[in-house]
């Protein structure tokens, strides 16, 4: 049985660093390394999960390619279950090329492959229903899944007695809260960064962002706030929480940034802590996340991150 359940996008990422001028059409800049590592939101988080010892398994679909082989390989590695993870032979398997400058902040060319394809459809119950937790993450990035599939999705996970959560990635075409907010109302927890939640809600300060999720029908609200922390409440009539972060630690490469600190806030959740002790505890995996290069890299075992967040109180 996996207490958590990732549905969502998987991603290789070819990362490439340091690039902090792109080279005019037809040049050539060298660069210290080109490297291939996993990720996508619910690829980076099961991985997490698992490394910080929660049992997690993967819901969403590759290509039968080099890539989407590399992804199963790199999951089945971990533990992740891998039962929910379908192949797909008429798609390419989703990519990007990550540019990363020399001060962690990364640019993206991404290829959306079958991350788009990935629908309902797709969806083995029976591994939802051995969950706990089902984290839906990559909102935006999954054509057909997105909108009303989602909203259908969540609501049978709600029928089914699971705790949801849900994340979302920058939505190029504009959609925002027009493809969302037929999901909000069976979203546990919303856990979008601050400039996406500013796109989703209209407002831009965060109780009053916080004020519209509820509004909606979302029960429990997160906020990432980057180098600021993290903004949490636990209802429409709890006073807000701003929990700081490792702001003296040197960021090496912020992919996969938010996606670890979903995955330390839901590792929380398992364990047994409090909301705003799952904040804290996110704050400190999104740390280890960025003092290494790829998304799941740096992420050490539960017991390693609580003794890293005693020694840098």
């Amino acid at each position: 049985m996996s207490r958590v359940a990732c549905v969502g996008i998987l991603v290789a990422d070819v990362i490439t660093k340091p690039v902090d001028i792109v080279p005019e059409r037809g040049l050539l800049s060298h660069v210290d390394a080109i490297e291939l590592y996993s990720g996508g939101n619910a690829m980076t988080a099961a991985i997490n999960m698992r490394k910080m010892g929660i049992d997690s398994a993967i819901v969403g679909k590759v290509g039968e390619d080099m890539f989407g082989t590399f992804l199963e390989e790199k999951i089945k590695e971990f533990g992740v279950n891998t039962k929910g993870l379908k192949r797909d032979k008429k798609t390419q398997t989703s990519a990007s090329i990550v540019l990363s400058a020399s001060d962690g902040e990364r640019t993206f060319l991404h290829c959306v492959g079958t991350n788009g394809t990935f629908s309902i459809d797709d969806i083995d119950w029976d591994v939802i229903g051995e969950a706990e937790f089902v984290f839906v993450t990559g909102t935006y990035l999954m054509d057909t899944f997105d909108g009303e599939q989602t909203a259908r999705f969540l609501k049978k996970c709600k029928d089914m007695g699971k705790t949801t959560l849900l994340d979302v990635c920058w939505d190029a075409k504009e959609r925002w809260a027009k493809l969302l907010d037929g999901a909000m109302p069976y979203i546990d927890i919303f856990m979008p960064s601050i400039d996406e939640a500013v796109k989703i809600s209209g407002e831009t300060e965060p109780d009053k962002i916080a004020d519209v999720f509820f509004e909606k029908g979302v029960k429990r609200v997160v906020i990432k706030l980057g180098k600021k922390g993290a903004y949490l409440r636990e209802s429409a009539d709890a006073k807000s929480v701003i929990v700081p972060t490792y702001s003296k630690i040197k960021a090496v490469d912020t992919t996969g940034a938010g996606d670890s600190f979903c995955s330390g806030f839901i590792t929380g959740l398992a364990k047994g802590l409090s909301f705003e002790e799952c904040g804290l505890f996110a704050n400190a995996v999104g740390t280890h996340c960025v003092m290494e290069k790829g998304a799941t890299t740096g992420i050490k075992s539960y017991e390693e991150i609580r003794k890293f967040m005693e020694e840098y109180k």
